[in-house]
């Protein structure tokens, strides 16, 4: 689990960070699921984009982060249901995810700290669940070249599978 304090997501202690030896210096994206509790999804995503959003904006406009996405899922009871807001975030490396934010954003962004802190304390009592999946790119192998096809381009017979 990770802690989502008011000065950005953290990696929590208890996890273990392993360096990323393929590719230290390209980006790496780390997913966050939130499960609501039933009644409280406008509310949640109401202090979402009130309190932490201003904090993911600043990350964006100092290169902390590259890219920030929310999902929610389009059709109810689409999959396990397991979520309902999903959060990615894309890091400019493996070793910036382990960074805290690099200046006080709490006090920049927010006249009264106290109440910040009472919302988002509210905010992670809206939950059910939340975790955080930190993503490995594993790249496919190319495609197999596949033989050309004899058939003429005008043949008016439909084409078989495969080819």
């Amino acid at each position: 689990m990770t802690d989502d304090r008011p000065d950005g997501p953290q990696v929590a202690d208890s996890e273990p960070v392993r360096d990323n030896e393929s590719a230290p210096d390209e980006p790496v994206t780390v997913l966050y699921f939130y499960k609501t509790r039933w009644g409280t999804h406008d509310e949640f995503i109401e202090l979402f984009e009130r309190n932490h959003w201003p904090f993911l904006q600043a990350g964006l406009a100092d290169g902390h982060f590259v890219e920030v996405k929310r999902y929610v899922p389009r059709f109810h009871g689409d999959g396990r249901a397991d979520w309902d807001v999903l959060v990615s975030i894309t890091y400019p490396t493996f070793g910036s995810l382990a960074e805290h934010a690099p200046r006080d954003l709490a006090g920049e962004l927010f006249s009264d700290l106290e109440k910040l802190g009472a919302d988002e304390r509210h905010r992670f009592e809206l939950l059910e669940a939340h975790w955080d999946v930190v993503l490995e790119e594993r790249p496919l192998p190319r495609p197999r070249p596949t033989p050309r096809s004899t058939r003429s381009v005008n043949s008016s017979r439909s084409p078989s599978w495969p080819p």
